[in-house]
């Protein structure tokens, strides 16, 4: 059984989820302050953190930072409804995902799974022998079996998720990829049409990579569409 550890102050939330998450196979652990839940989230007992932004006497995002600065736990992040700002700023520091309150219980549960079958990916992947896959795009190189992006040679800070993102994106590389693509294949759900959190996570991507070496965007956005990686412009096309 899988152990979440739900950082919430809201007891009454915390023995609903309990009831609720346990049937499927989840076992929940409350910590209705900050200082037990970073303490708690970073004792390697649990498989995900589910955290609320508004909790007393500290905030959320101070949470989830200390966490973050030693762990590689998945965090969920709980926002008010409408509040975007909590949300994009969540995902910016390494938030994996978010849900705005109140949710449906339902929704929280596939959150979480698509969260797990993500972080799971690379263990179930170890065996099979497969040949390091490089990628180099102008002065960009990213390693996937290292998990790294380095620009001229300088090694870059990309938050897991934000790696996934590119590594989509670079792979397809001169190809448009659909918002909906990027969303199963790196979030592992649907995306809905107020969802901002592939926007958040390219406009990351973009500010760590800084423009091409000839000045142009490295990422596309193709309205109502996708993104699309632009190809290296060829110098005999530069030079006409």
């Amino acid at each position: 059984m899988s152990r979440i550890l739900v950082i919430d102050d809201d007891r009454e939330l915390c023995e609903l989820l309990t009831d609720y998450l346990k049937p499927e196979g989840l076992d929940v652990e409350p910590a209705f302050d900050a200082g037990r839940g970073i303490e708690r989230a970073l004792s390697g007992e649990h498989s995900l953190v589910v955290l609320d932004v508004m909790l007393p006497g500290a905030s959320g995002f101070d949470v989830l930072r200390r966490i973050k600065d030693k762990s590689a736990i998945p965090v969920l992040m709980l926002t008010a409804r409408g509040d975007e700002v909590d949300r994009i700023v969540g995902l910016e520091m390494g938030a994996d995902d978010y849900l705005p309150k109140p949710f449906n219980p339902r929704e929280l549960v596939a959150r979480i799974r698509a969260i797990q079958r993500r972080t799971a990916q690379p263990a179930a992947a170890a065996p099979e022998k497969q040949p390091a896959a490089r990628i180099v795009l102008d002065d960009v190189e990213l390693d996937s079996s290292t998990r790294t992006v380095a620009k001229c040679g300088k090694l870059l800070d990309f938050t897991a998720i934000e790696f996934n993102f590119l590594e989509e994106l670079m792979k397809m590389a001169g190809r448009v990829v659909t918002r909906m693509d990027l969303s199963r294949k790196v979030l592992g759900r649907a995306v809905s049409s107020y969802d901002r959190s592939i926007d958040v996570h390219i406009s990351s991507i973009r500010r760590k990579l800084g423009p091409a070496p000839d000045g142009a965007e490295r990422i596309k956005t193709v309205r109502s569409v996708g993104y699309i990686y632009a190809l290296p412009q060829r110098k005999d096309n530069a030079d006409q």
